[in-house]
Protein backbone atom coordinates (compact mmCIF):
# COMPACT_ATOMS: atom_id res chain seq x y z
CA UNK A 1 0.00 0.00 0.00
CA UNK A 2 1.17 3.44 -0.49
CA UNK A 3 2.36 5.81 2.31
CA UNK A 4 0.30 8.57 3.22
CA UNK A 5 0.71 11.51 0.07
CA UNK A 6 2.44 14.57 1.95
CA UNK A 7 3.47 17.50 -0.67
CA UNK A 8 6.10 19.85 0.23
CA UNK A 9 5.17 23.26 2.24
CA UNK A 10 7.29 25.24 -0.58
CA UNK A 11 4.57 24.45 -2.81
CA UNK A 12 1.67 26.35 -2.09
CA UNK A 13 -1.25 22.91 -2.73
CA UNK A 14 -3.58 25.82 -3.67
CA UNK A 15 -1.45 25.62 -6.97
CA UNK A 16 -1.79 22.22 -8.20
CA UNK A 17 -5.46 22.53 -8.12
CA UNK A 18 -5.55 25.70 -10.11
CA UNK A 19 -3.21 24.02 -12.90
CA UNK A 20 -5.63 21.75 -13.18
CA UNK A 21 -8.26 23.91 -13.64
CA UNK A 22 -6.39 25.96 -16.22
CA UNK A 23 -5.62 22.88 -18.20
CA UNK A 24 -9.52 21.69 -18.07
CA UNK A 25 -10.43 24.81 -19.27
CA UNK A 26 -8.51 24.95 -22.30
CA UNK A 27 -8.56 24.44 -25.71
CA UNK A 28 -5.55 23.73 -26.67
CA UNK A 29 -1.99 23.18 -24.90
CA UNK A 30 1.67 23.50 -25.33
CA UNK A 31 3.67 21.74 -23.78
CA UNK A 32 7.28 23.09 -23.52
CA UNK A 33 10.53 20.95 -23.00
CA UNK A 34 13.84 23.08 -22.41
CA UNK A 35 16.51 23.49 -24.86
CA UNK A 36 19.02 20.73 -24.89
CA UNK A 37 16.63 18.43 -22.95
CA UNK A 38 17.55 15.72 -21.06
CA UNK A 39 15.66 12.97 -19.06
CA UNK A 40 13.73 15.08 -16.56
CA UNK A 41 12.33 17.46 -19.04
CA UNK A 42 11.02 14.90 -21.53
CA UNK A 43 9.54 12.35 -18.91
CA UNK A 44 7.99 15.41 -17.15
CA UNK A 45 6.26 16.52 -20.55
CA UNK A 46 5.61 13.45 -21.75
CA UNK A 47 4.03 11.74 -18.53
CA UNK A 48 1.75 15.04 -19.17
CA UNK A 49 1.45 14.53 -22.33
CA UNK A 50 0.01 10.88 -22.02
CA UNK A 51 -2.75 11.92 -19.73
CA UNK A 52 -3.80 14.83 -22.03
CA UNK A 53 -3.51 12.17 -24.78
CA UNK A 54 -5.56 9.74 -22.74
CA UNK A 55 -8.29 12.56 -21.43
CA UNK A 56 -8.42 13.46 -25.05
CA UNK A 57 -7.32 17.39 -24.68
CA UNK A 58 -5.55 18.76 -27.69
CA UNK A 59 -1.86 19.37 -26.98
CA UNK A 60 1.65 19.49 -28.63
CA UNK A 61 4.98 18.66 -26.66
CA UNK A 62 7.45 21.24 -28.11
CA UNK A 63 11.44 21.16 -28.49
CA UNK A 64 12.86 24.27 -30.00
CA UNK A 65 15.40 21.88 -31.56
CA UNK A 66 14.69 18.56 -33.37
CA UNK A 67 17.75 17.12 -31.99
CA UNK A 68 16.40 15.12 -29.15
CA UNK A 69 18.58 12.30 -27.03
CA UNK A 70 17.25 8.97 -29.07
CA UNK A 71 17.99 6.72 -26.26
CA UNK A 72 14.75 8.28 -24.49
CA UNK A 73 12.78 7.09 -27.74
CA UNK A 74 10.99 3.76 -25.60
CA UNK A 75 8.38 6.38 -23.93
CA UNK A 76 5.39 6.49 -25.19
CA UNK A 77 4.82 9.54 -27.17
CA UNK A 78 8.23 10.02 -27.75
CA UNK A 79 7.50 10.33 -31.52
CA UNK A 80 5.05 12.89 -31.31
CA UNK A 81 7.78 15.80 -29.84
CA UNK A 82 7.65 18.58 -32.38
CA UNK A 83 9.98 21.73 -33.36
CA UNK A 84 7.05 23.33 -35.15
CA UNK A 85 4.86 25.57 -32.98
CA UNK A 86 1.31 25.02 -33.31
CA UNK A 87 -1.13 27.93 -34.95
CA UNK A 88 -3.55 28.31 -32.36
CA UNK A 89 -3.15 27.52 -28.17
CA UNK A 90 -4.46 28.78 -25.42
CA UNK A 91 -1.86 27.38 -22.46
CA UNK A 92 1.50 27.08 -22.35
CA UNK A 93 3.34 23.78 -19.61
CA UNK A 94 7.01 24.31 -19.47
CA UNK A 95 8.70 21.54 -17.49
CA UNK A 96 12.30 21.61 -15.93
CA UNK A 97 13.08 25.27 -17.05
CA UNK A 98 15.44 26.80 -14.66
CA UNK A 99 15.14 29.89 -16.22
CA UNK A 100 12.55 31.86 -18.39
CA UNK A 101 15.49 31.53 -21.66
CA UNK A 102 15.25 28.13 -21.34
CA UNK A 103 12.24 28.06 -22.52
CA UNK A 104 14.10 29.06 -26.32
CA UNK A 105 11.48 31.40 -27.34
CA UNK A 106 9.48 33.89 -26.16
CA UNK A 107 5.72 33.15 -24.82
CA UNK A 108 2.89 35.54 -26.10
CA UNK A 109 3.37 37.36 -22.54
CA UNK A 110 -0.88 36.99 -23.13
CA UNK A 111 -1.05 33.06 -22.92
CA UNK A 112 -1.09 31.53 -19.10
CA UNK A 113 1.80 29.56 -18.27
CA UNK A 114 2.28 26.81 -15.67
CA UNK A 115 6.09 26.66 -14.69
CA UNK A 116 6.87 23.02 -13.15
CA UNK A 117 10.56 23.38 -11.55
CA UNK A 118 13.24 22.01 -9.92
CA UNK A 119 16.06 24.51 -10.11
CA UNK A 120 17.41 26.75 -7.46
CA UNK A 121 17.84 29.71 -10.12
CA UNK A 122 14.28 29.74 -11.10
CA UNK A 123 12.09 32.78 -10.37
CA UNK A 124 8.84 32.04 -10.91
CA UNK A 125 8.35 33.29 -14.51
CA UNK A 126 5.28 31.83 -15.02
CA UNK A 127 1.51 32.34 -14.27
CA UNK A 128 1.41 29.12 -11.87
CA UNK A 129 4.38 28.54 -10.01
CA UNK A 130 4.92 25.26 -9.45
CA UNK A 131 8.83 25.25 -7.99
CA UNK A 132 10.68 23.54 -5.40
CA UNK A 133 14.50 23.33 -5.73
CA UNK A 134 14.80 20.33 -2.69
CA UNK A 135 12.93 18.18 -4.84
CA UNK A 136 15.15 15.60 -6.99
CA UNK A 137 13.35 16.58 -10.45
CA UNK A 138 10.71 17.91 -12.07
CA UNK A 139 9.13 14.94 -12.77
CA UNK A 140 8.67 14.09 -8.82
CA UNK A 141 6.74 17.82 -8.84
CA UNK A 142 4.96 16.69 -11.75
CA UNK A 143 3.85 13.17 -9.84
CA UNK A 144 2.90 15.03 -6.76
CA UNK A 145 0.52 17.10 -9.09
CA UNK A 146 -0.70 13.88 -10.43
CA UNK A 147 -1.39 12.30 -6.96
CA UNK A 148 -2.77 15.78 -5.20
CA UNK A 149 -5.38 15.87 -7.73
CA UNK A 150 -6.50 12.54 -7.76
CA UNK A 151 -4.98 11.38 -11.44
CA UNK A 152 -4.80 7.90 -12.75
CA UNK A 153 -1.44 7.38 -13.72
CA UNK A 154 -0.85 4.81 -16.41
CA UNK A 155 1.66 2.64 -17.02
CA UNK A 156 3.13 5.40 -19.97
CA UNK A 157 2.76 7.99 -17.40
CA UNK A 158 4.54 5.94 -14.55
CA UNK A 159 7.46 4.99 -17.12
CA UNK A 160 8.03 8.84 -18.49
CA UNK A 161 8.38 9.79 -14.31
CA UNK A 162 9.97 7.25 -13.55
CA UNK A 163 12.96 7.81 -16.10
CA UNK A 164 13.22 11.44 -15.22
CA UNK A 165 13.42 10.82 -11.56
CA UNK A 166 16.02 8.29 -12.27
CA UNK A 167 18.01 10.30 -14.51
CA UNK A 168 18.11 13.64 -12.77
CA UNK A 169 18.68 12.09 -9.15
CA UNK A 170 21.68 10.26 -10.63
CA UNK A 171 20.19 6.96 -10.21
CA UNK A 172 18.70 7.95 -6.67
CA UNK A 173 22.10 9.06 -5.37
CA UNK A 174 22.05 12.77 -4.61
CA UNK A 175 21.05 14.41 -1.64
CA UNK A 176 17.83 15.77 -2.45
CA UNK A 177 16.22 11.88 -2.73
CA UNK A 178 14.16 11.20 0.33
CA UNK A 179 12.04 8.88 1.87
CA UNK A 180 8.78 10.36 -0.03
CA UNK A 181 11.17 10.51 -3.21
CA UNK A 182 11.10 5.81 -2.52
CA UNK A 183 7.25 6.19 -1.92
CA UNK A 184 6.74 7.39 -5.24
CA UNK A 185 9.44 5.70 -6.93
CA UNK A 186 7.74 2.50 -5.42
CA UNK A 187 4.32 3.70 -6.47
CA UNK A 188 5.33 4.53 -9.97
CA UNK A 189 6.57 0.74 -10.13
CA UNK A 190 3.49 -0.33 -8.57
CA UNK A 191 1.63 1.12 -12.09
CA UNK A 192 3.61 -0.11 -14.19
CA UNK A 193 7.43 1.00 -14.10
CA UNK A 194 10.20 -1.69 -15.24
CA UNK A 195 13.02 -0.64 -13.37
CA UNK A 196 15.67 -3.13 -15.12
CA UNK A 197 13.71 -2.32 -18.35
CA UNK A 198 14.35 1.90 -17.94
CA UNK A 199 18.04 1.24 -16.81
CA UNK A 200 19.08 -1.39 -19.84
CA UNK A 201 17.62 1.38 -21.76
CA UNK A 202 19.38 4.29 -20.52
CA UNK A 203 22.46 3.10 -19.68
CA UNK A 204 23.26 0.07 -22.65
CA UNK A 205 22.97 1.83 -25.91
CA UNK A 206 25.66 4.05 -26.05
CA UNK A 207 27.08 4.89 -29.65
CA UNK A 208 30.64 3.71 -30.66
CA UNK A 209 31.60 7.09 -31.50
CA UNK A 210 30.96 8.28 -26.95
CA UNK A 211 34.10 5.66 -26.64
CA UNK A 212 36.22 7.80 -29.16
CA UNK A 213 34.94 10.89 -28.25
CA UNK A 214 35.84 10.42 -24.06
CA UNK A 215 39.71 9.72 -23.83
CA UNK A 216 39.86 13.14 -25.75
CA UNK A 217 37.75 14.75 -23.17
CA UNK A 218 39.63 13.24 -19.96
CA UNK A 219 42.81 13.80 -21.82
CA UNK A 220 42.17 17.41 -21.37
CA UNK A 221 42.14 17.27 -17.54
CA UNK A 222 43.66 19.88 -15.47
CA UNK A 223 43.90 20.23 -11.66
CA UNK A 224 43.89 23.66 -9.60
CA UNK A 225 44.00 24.14 -5.93
CA UNK A 226 45.67 21.30 -5.28
CA UNK A 227 43.13 19.09 -7.00
CA UNK A 228 39.90 20.07 -5.64
CA UNK A 229 39.10 22.34 -8.64
CA UNK A 230 39.06 20.49 -12.17
CA UNK A 231 38.45 21.31 -15.72
CA UNK A 232 37.84 19.28 -19.14
CA UNK A 233 37.05 20.21 -22.18
CA UNK A 234 36.20 19.58 -25.87
CA UNK A 235 36.94 20.74 -28.75
CA UNK A 236 34.29 21.12 -32.34
CA UNK A 237 37.04 19.37 -34.11
CA UNK A 238 36.81 16.73 -31.88
CA UNK A 239 32.79 15.54 -32.32
CA UNK A 240 33.48 16.16 -36.30
CA UNK A 241 36.34 13.51 -35.90
CA UNK A 242 34.64 11.15 -33.79
CA UNK A 243 31.33 11.74 -35.56
CA UNK A 244 29.72 11.83 -31.83
CA UNK A 245 27.21 13.95 -30.14
CA UNK A 246 27.52 16.72 -27.27
CA UNK A 247 25.59 14.45 -25.33
CA UNK A 248 27.92 11.89 -25.78
CA UNK A 249 30.51 13.55 -23.74
CA UNK A 250 28.51 13.98 -20.98
CA UNK A 251 29.84 11.28 -18.54
CA UNK A 252 33.17 12.97 -18.58
CA UNK A 253 32.27 15.24 -15.90
CA UNK A 254 30.90 12.28 -13.69
CA UNK A 255 34.33 10.36 -13.78
CA UNK A 256 35.92 13.83 -13.10
CA UNK A 257 33.82 14.35 -10.09
CA UNK A 258 34.46 10.80 -9.14
CA UNK A 259 37.55 11.71 -8.11
CA UNK A 260 38.30 11.80 -4.54
CA UNK A 261 39.89 14.63 -4.57
CA UNK A 262 38.33 16.86 -6.48
CA UNK A 263 35.58 19.46 -4.99
CA UNK A 264 34.77 21.44 -8.52
CA UNK A 265 34.70 20.81 -11.82
CA UNK A 266 33.92 22.41 -15.17
CA UNK A 267 33.09 21.24 -18.64
CA UNK A 268 33.38 23.73 -22.12
CA UNK A 269 32.39 22.40 -24.84
CA UNK A 270 31.90 24.14 -28.02
CA UNK A 271 29.23 22.61 -30.11
CA UNK A 272 27.71 24.60 -33.34
CA UNK A 273 29.37 27.39 -32.62
CA UNK A 274 28.04 27.54 -29.23
CA UNK A 275 29.75 27.60 -25.66
CA UNK A 276 28.03 25.48 -23.27
CA UNK A 277 29.64 24.81 -19.67
CA UNK A 278 28.26 22.35 -17.33
CA UNK A 279 29.40 22.51 -13.38
CA UNK A 280 29.43 19.83 -10.89
CA UNK A 281 30.15 20.17 -6.88
CA UNK A 282 30.40 18.44 -4.19
CA UNK A 283 29.31 19.48 -0.30
CA UNK A 284 28.41 23.26 0.03
CA UNK A 285 30.45 25.14 -2.65
CA UNK A 286 27.43 26.91 -5.10
CA UNK A 287 27.84 26.01 -8.82
CA UNK A 288 24.86 27.59 -9.19
CA UNK A 289 26.00 31.23 -8.04
CA UNK A 290 28.84 30.81 -10.38
CA UNK A 291 26.67 29.57 -13.18
CA UNK A 292 24.32 33.14 -12.79
CA UNK A 293 27.76 35.13 -13.25
CA UNK A 294 26.93 34.46 -16.70
CA UNK A 295 23.51 34.36 -16.77
CA UNK A 296 23.17 30.28 -16.24
CA UNK A 297 21.44 28.73 -13.47
CA UNK A 298 20.64 25.04 -11.52
CA UNK A 299 21.39 23.51 -8.34
CA UNK A 300 23.47 23.85 -5.49
CA UNK A 301 26.06 20.72 -6.85
CA UNK A 302 24.89 20.74 -10.92
CA UNK A 303 24.16 24.41 -13.07
CA UNK A 304 25.48 25.32 -16.48
CA UNK A 305 25.69 28.55 -18.74
CA UNK A 306 26.33 29.85 -22.03
CA UNK A 307 29.34 32.00 -22.52
CA UNK A 308 29.75 34.24 -25.93
CA UNK A 309 32.51 32.97 -26.99
CA UNK A 310 33.81 30.20 -29.45
CA UNK A 311 37.20 29.38 -27.92
CA UNK A 312 36.78 26.91 -24.84
CA UNK A 313 40.57 28.21 -23.27
CA UNK A 314 39.10 31.43 -23.19
CA UNK A 315 35.51 30.22 -21.70
CA UNK A 316 37.36 27.79 -19.34
CA UNK A 317 39.31 30.59 -17.87
CA UNK A 318 36.56 32.72 -17.07
CA UNK A 319 34.64 30.62 -15.05
CA UNK A 320 37.88 29.33 -13.43
CA UNK A 321 38.21 32.80 -12.10
CA UNK A 322 34.81 33.01 -10.77
CA UNK A 323 35.25 29.84 -8.93
CA UNK A 324 38.79 31.19 -7.37
CA UNK A 325 36.79 34.11 -6.27
CA UNK A 326 34.54 31.83 -4.48
CA UNK A 327 37.80 30.35 -2.66
CA UNK A 328 38.60 33.66 -1.62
Amino acid sequence: MEKDFIVSNKIDMADYTKALDLIEKSKYILIITHVNPDPDSIGSALALSNLLHENRIKHKVFNISSDLPENLNFIERFDKITDQLPKFFDLAISVDCGTYKRLGFELDPSIPLINFDHHKSNNGFGTINIVDSQKSSTAEIVYDFFKHNGLYITKNSATALYVGIYDDSLAFSLGRCDELTFDKVNFLVQCGANPSAIANKLLRRDSLAKYRIIPKVLNSLELYKEGEVASIYAKELWFKQTGAHNRDCEDALDMIMSMAIVRVAIFVRVVNGSTRVSLRSKGKFDVARIASNFDGGGHLNAAGCAIDTIDEQEAKNLVIKEIFEFYK
